[in-house]
């Protein structure tokens, strides 16, 4: 593909997104991010040299701009955390970026889904993940569909359930389902298939399966886990968790809520490895990593304070909570300003709050930081479990 020829990616304030615009900027291609709200996008080392266009896939209204002299969009957009009706948006979204595809000329779309082999048993959310890669295809844009499973990475939500379940948990009540195969593919191979396939013409139109080198179950995913950071840790499978219960079960030890656990348990019975090895043969220059490896990379990135993105980026994008408060007398609000000289360079000032939080806690009254993250928990919120990305950056949605 022509260096100089233009890409836009939806969906870059997510956690694939997120990684992938950087990827595509080293790759001396020009990028385009369409976004809800710009300013999710600050404090993102590359954010200089992107073009940022405001819109929503859900609003079509607000599409022709973004697609306005494209020749690739990349979907990365995926409404899991919308409530019960994600299917339905998905599949929406999708059909509102291909026909502003279709109508701008855009020459191709890439798109990420899951993989699931086609029957009645199939989840819900695997289901809407196939269902929107045929909603991309009905506007007539050449698409090349990548189905991964389970994304092994710093952030990633798969890995950070098996994280915090695995950290947290010494003796673990599991459903059947941690029996269940799986192929789980690294991030950095992930990216590299996406980036790829803009110089792969044997991709266009095609559905591409992707995995790790390894099958494994889950329970193997977490005992593999828990060798890696030495710990000890028993799985003790019983067959009466239903995926309500064990999306409580999440919701309480990890940061995810269960509106997001309970759609991915229920994909977790589903087996989801690789039938179509043709990426192979497709992509010989890429070599998928193991399991072992991929959990070491991701566990080097969390050591090191190196993780681009969290899975939380785009659900905070989703829900919408940052939009900024207008401060009107008639709103009842109240802003309380003051101001203090400090004899300290701005960077070091910044860098004392910054860094409040997380495993350092704050200036005083941890227990009570503590206790209000326990009632927001109980009200359904993340309470203090999300934690942060980086002790010393902080982001929205850190805690």
């Amino acid at each position: 593909m022509n260096s100089g020829s233009l890409i836009l990616v939806t969906g870059a304030t997510g956690y694939v997104g997120g990684r992938l615009v950087p990827r595509l900027l080293a790759a001396n291609h020009r990028v385009r991010c369409l976004v809800r709200d710009p300013s999710r996008l600050e404090g993102r080392v590359w954010r200089k040299d992107v073009e940022v266009v405001q819109g929503d896939v859900l609003a079509p209204e607000t599409l022709a701009a973004a697609m306005k002299d494209v020749s690739v969009v990349y979907y990365l957009v995926h409404s899991l955390a919308s409530g019960s009706n994600f299917s339905e948006r998905d599949n929406r979204a999708a059909r509102n970026c291909a026909t502003a595809a279709r109508a701008a000329g855009v020459q191709r779309i890439i798109y990420l889904g899951g993989l699931g082999e086609e029957s009645p048993d199939l989840s819900p959310h695997l289901v809407s993940r196939h269902e929107t890669g045929n909603a991309l295809r009905e506007a007539g844009v050449p698409v090349t569909e990548f189905r991964a499973a389970v994304v092994v990475g710093s952030g990633s939500l798969s890995f950070e359930m098996i994280r915090y379940l695995t950290e947290r948990v010494p003796v673990m009540i599991c459903p059947r389902w941690i029996f269940t195969r799986t192929q789980p593919i690294c991030i950095r191979n992930v990216l590299d298939y996406l980036v790829a396939a803009l110089d792969c013409p044997a991709s266009v139109g095609q559905i591409v399966e992707i995995g790790g080198r390894d099958v494994v179950n889950y329970a193997e995913m977490m005992t593999g886990y828990a060798r890696a950071r030495g710990l000890t840790r028993r799985l003790i499978a019983v067959p009466i968790l239903t995926p309500r219960l064990s999306s409580y079960w999440v919701h309480l030890v990890t940061p995810i809520p269960a509106e997001i656990a309970q759609p991915l348990i229920k994909g977790l019975g589903n087996e989801v490895i690789v039938r179509n090895p043709s990426a192979l043969t497709m992509f010989p220059n890429i070599k998928p990593m193991d399991y072992e490896s991929a959990l070491r990379l991701a566990l080097g990135k969390i050591d090191s304070n190196e993780v681009e993105t969290v899975w939380s980026d785009a659900l905070i994008s989703s829900q919408g909570d940052r939009t900024p408060v207008a401060l009107i007398s008639t709103q009842g609000m109240i802003l309380e300003r003051r101001r203090l000289m400090v004899d300290a360079p701005a960077d070091a000032v910044y860098r004392s709050f910054a860094g409040l939080g997380g495993a350092r806690g704050w200036l005083y009254m941890d227990w009570a930081w503590q206790i209000r993250g326990t009632l927001d928990r109980l009200l359904g919120g993340v309470g203090m479990r999300r934690g942060r990305r980086d002790p010393d950056d902080v982001r929205v949605g850190d805690t």
